[in-house]
């Protein structure tokens, strides 16, 4: 079996994910800290500014599918990492101009979201015609962990950054690295063969046909589902948690950017162990058993008081928590894929996507709402609440039955028995 490093064009590849995800880090603080800040925003605004970013999976995210699966997949990469580089190089040009506002703000994170929306489902979908599909939970580990290091240093550089040129120009750090990741990605020599354009049908049927697959499978779909719910309740806990860290706790800016940190970490250690848990639990006991650490891991942090062990409790929640994200977001990951239909994987890439980060535009807003309305706790025990019925449900669905031998059989299924393309008579992959 050939070595990640041996498979031509990965090298890149992950080099362009790695200098994208430090610049990602730096950005992910200094917007919060620009939106809570320097805007002054209350946590309802956070949420709002939060939700903007995500708004766009709900709006668009089933045609992107549609779209990355008609396209090549690299040069739509390099166009919207070049595209978001020069989007982030504008707030603080706006900032310096001062008129930014947390409505024009929200309009950048908006058409950011887009951009990302596209980037994410050509990047995911891309992976597996560059990697063996031997190598596919390897590989998306090791763009993991490359996320994961970038941020337990990203983050701590981020509050060193902002303390000396503050939260709008940090932002250039990060659109720097999605130009020079723009770069290596067009520099990527590797297949990325152009989609048979006699087999396009009509917009509908390729959305339908997509979504069917994903929610009409015997294991997508509670996976899909679940994972769903989860990203609707995590982000009431990461909405609320910036504002509850800064201004209930008193952690400061430098005392946040450790607990991203922390979650680095935990995410870095997670992806490390990923491949080794799987193939001792299997697909179907992983995800669960993770799923529901990732769920009841935010407990230091809803206990948390205001004192000397208040950093130490919100650092270990986001490491447990990030701990159990990167052990089962590989598996995941690699198993989708590895279920999927070529042709397909843009769709139920993209499918999936849109109708989780859409559920951080439902979960960022209604977070901060809660946290105004009624307290920081009550939104985050609502939040913690709400993760944890999740996970048990995915521990009571089909899923349980999921194992990596799947991957051999599920991925030459018909796929017309899972909805539109029955109509339009197609055969096996």
């Amino acid at each position: 079996m050939p070595r990640l490093v041996e498979v031509p064009g990965y090298v890149r590849f992950w080099t362009a994910s790695a200098v994208s995800a430090f610049g990602s880090q730096v950005t992910g603080l200094a917007l919060q800290i620009l939106t809570a800040v320097a805007l002054s925003a209350s946590a309802t605004e956070v949420g709002i500014v939060n939700a903007a970013r995500w708004v766009p999976y709900l709006l668009f995210g089933l045609m992107a599918g549609v779209v990355v699966d008609r396209w090549r997949r690299k040069p739509m990469m390099v166009a919207t990492d070049l595209g978001r580089a020069v989007l982030l190089g504008a707030i603080p040009v706006l900032y310096a101009l001062d008129r930014l506002s947390i409505s024009a703000l929200c309009v950048f994170v908006f058409v950011f979201g887009v951009l990302s929306l596209l980037f994410e489902a050509a990047n995911q979908s891309y992976v597996p015609q560059l990697v063996p599909k031997e190598l596919l939970n390897a590989g998306y580990a090791r763009v993991q962990q490359a996320d994961a290091v970038a941020g337990s240093t990203g983050p701590l550089v981020a509050g060193v950054l902002i303390k000396i040129i503050g939260a709008p120009l940090a932002v250039l750090v990060d659109a720097l690295t999605y130009l020079i990741s723009g770069l290596l990605l067009a520099s990527v020599e590797a297949p990325d063969p152009v989609p048979d354009r006699g087999a396009r049908r009509s917009l509908g049927s390729e959305l339908r046909e997509g979504v069917a697959w994903v929610y009409r499978h015997r294991t997508l779909a509670s996976i899909a589902l679940t994972s769903h719910a989860m990203l609707l309740f995590n982000s009431m806990v990461s909405t609320v948690f910036v504002v509850f860290a800064l201004h209930g706790l008193k952690i400061g800016e430098f005392g946040l950017g450790v607990t991203y940190a922390c979650a680095s970490v935990g995410a870095l250690l997670g992806g490390a162990l990923s491949g080794r848990v799987a193939r001792r639990l299997d697909v179907g006991a992983t995800l669960i058993v993770f799923r529901l650490l990732a769920a009841i891991g935010w407990l230091p942090l809803v206990l948390a008081e205001r004192g000397p062990w208040a950093l130490a409790c919100v650092s270990l929640a986001c490491f447990v928590v990030s701990l159990a994200i990167g052990v089962g977001s590989p598996v995941e990951m690699s198993y989708r894929q590895a279920v999927t239909p070529d042709r397909l994987r843009g769709r139920m890439n993209a499918t999936i996507r849109s109708m989780n980060w859409g559920m951080v535009a439902v979960g960022a807003p209604l977070g901060g709402v809660l946290a105004d309305q009624v307290s920081y706790r009550f939104a985050l025990w609502i939040g913690l609440s709400g993760a944890v019925i999740q996970a048990l449900v995915l521990a009571v669905s089909r899923t349980r039955g999921a194992r990596a031998a799947d991957e051999l059989d599920l991925s030459t299924v018909d796929p017309t028995r899972h909805g539109a393309a029955a109509a339009a008579g197609e055969g096996k992959d």
